[in-house]
């Protein structure tokens, strides 16, 4: 889609004029951290969003450029959306799915909330899912499933706006990097609070609600942290601005309870289990803000970060990931990338080479 003058907006031609291919795909820059550690305040660089070659598009397989919508779609407007974040990982089993119906089920739970009526089915949803890693040729990816009111009616009570239902895969390493993971990150409490059920559903994870998430992590980090901690309406301690939050409080793992305006993570839940199958005992409880400072650790957990350690919250040092972090960081590892025998069911394998999940699905193939 090109502007009146024919320019190329989005990057999606090279100098030859050509549609930009594997080997010199560019998208939108994200700003991130950098230092020796990947923690040091205030500076960032950015790396470039990698470009597939199809998105799976009400029902068809189209070439990523031509994935788009119109400027009057009621979900651009209102934020009336709901989606996840998904990944799958290259295993020696092939690619594979992390708890792939977990979250699909959570985006029809969330649709149904918001009263979206999906016109594609998990399974159906799933299955295309894993057509489109075939046919993009990745062996692990970020996945973005995303249903949101479109083009038709404006308004707030546009019910005859038809429900779109897309999917993007794409390669895209830790939301907070590499690094993180290994040496923890700078946090702080934000001033914003998390969205309260009196107005939202935090259950849901609805596109327009994330604007709450955004403002949080705006400051944090133009105050030079990787990352916010929001509490609830009650001043207790809720997540951060895209992940959950647990704490180890004299050898006990505490996380915040679904009363605290959470949302329902899925990585939250697997962490939950892979600790109390370590022999840790978990418990969900409010968690006062001092809290955060007398923790003996801290950690986030989501799709897009994974496991992330916290070494620092408003300038309060709690020093380097400890020794709980990293015992159950080290098998949720083993969890996602299907080194642990007990957890394979937790993995939806992509099978290579084999179409019989598209053939479910009614779709035109462009590729």
């Amino acid at each position: 889609m090109k502007n009146a003058v024919g320019r190329d907006p989005w990057g999606l031609k090279n100098a030859a004029g050509r549609g930009a291919g594997l080997e010199d795909r560019r998208w939108t820059p994200f700003s991130m951290p950098d230092s020796e550690n990947g923690v040091h305040p205030g500076v960032r660089h950015t790396f470039p969003m990698e470009q597939a070659e199809l998105i799976w598009h009400n029902g068809e397989f189209v070439p990523w450029e031509e994935a788009t919508v119109h400027v009057l779609s009621h979900g651009l407007h209102y934020g009336t959306g709901v989606f996840e974040g998904i990944r799958c990982y290259d295993t020696e089993r092939g690619p594979a799915i992390f708890r792939h119906s977990d979250h699909l089920k959570r985006l029809e739970a969330s649709a149904k909330l918001y009263y979206l009526d999906l016109p594609h089915t998990p399974e159906e949803i799933a299955g295309a899912t894993k057509e489109l890693i075939r046919r993009n040729g990745l062996r692990a990816c970020y996945i973005r499933p995303l249903a949101f009111r479109g083009y038709g009616e404006m308004g707030l009570y546009a019910q005859s706006a038809p429900i779109e239902v897309t999917v993007a895969v794409w390669p895209w390493g830790a939301y907070l990097g590499d690094e993180s993971k290994k040496h923890g990150i700078r946090a702080a409490v934000s001033s914003w609070r998390r969205i309260s059920p009196a107005g939202l559903i935090p259950h849901a994870k609805a596109s327009g609600q994330y604007l709450n998430s955004i403002l949080a992590k705006t400051e944090s980090a133009n105050a030079g942290y990787e990352e916010a901690i929001l509490l609830d309406e009650r001043g207790f301690v809720c997540e951060g601005s895209g992940e959950n939050i647990f704490l180890v409080r004299e050898g006990e793992l505490v996380t915040p309870p679904h009363t605290a305006s959470i949302l329902d993570g899925v990585s939250r839940r697997s962490v939950m289990q892979v600790a109390r199958d370590l022999g840790y005992t978990v418990v969900e409880r409010d968690v006062a803000r001092a809290e955060l400072y007398l923790a003996e650790e801290v950690f986030l957990t989501g799709t897009a970060a994974e496991l992330v350690p916290v070494r620092e919250i408003d300038d309060h040092e709690l020093g380097e990931p400890g020794e709980i972090t990293r015992r159950i960081q080290a098998k949720y590892e083993d969890a996602l990338h299907g080194r642990a025998e007990e957890y394979l069911d937790w993995l939806d394998i992509v099978e290579v080479g084999s179409s019989d999940d598209a053939g479910r699905i009614s779709t035109a193939a462009t590729a």
